[in-house]
């Protein structure tokens, strides 16, 4: 349940579209060296036409976070996916799962259980009877000799 909310709040803030353009990201463990320069985005023209538009977000955003150009809608994005994503997937899907009702009834089983024991132990019966099932109501198969 909590994978489709995010999913739909990555796909109502635009992540998506920007995830399917951009290049293949790679952590980096070292830092860079002084000649790489910072990733860019190509924005490429529909059907294959040779009309690249180069932006290097880091420039115009030092602190990119990766889900939008526009520093001010990249901030916002981020702050959307991280709330859906923490605080109503993990914090509400927990607290859901928690109550949710029991599977398999258990609880409900050893309750009735017991009202049954006791109702037993007023009326003065045995707990369980010799014949538990009536023996006129059981069809056997015909005995073979």
């Amino acid at each position: 349940m909590a994978m489709p909310l995010c999913l739909r709040a990555l796909r109502l803030s635009g992540a998506t579209r920007l995830l399917r353009t951009a290049p293949a990201y790679r952590l980096h463990t070292a830092p860079r060296a002084a000649s790489t320069t910072p990733t860019t985005i190509s924005h490429s023209a529909p059907h294959g036409h040779d009309d690249h538009d180069e932006i290097n977000v880091y420039d115009k955003n030092p602190d990119w976070h990766g889900f939008s150009d526009d520093p001010e809608q990249d901030v916002r994005n981020m702050r959307m996916v991280f709330f859906f994503g923490i605080s109503v997937c993990l914090v509400l899907g927990t607290i859901f799962i928690y109550y949710s009702p029991e599977r398999g009834m258990r609880d409900w089983a050893r309750r009735e259980a017991e009202r049954q024991i006791k109702r037993k132990q007023a009326l003065g019966l045995p707990l369980i009877e010799m014949n538990y099932y009536d023996p006129k109501s059981i069809v056997l198969p015909p005995e073979d000799k």
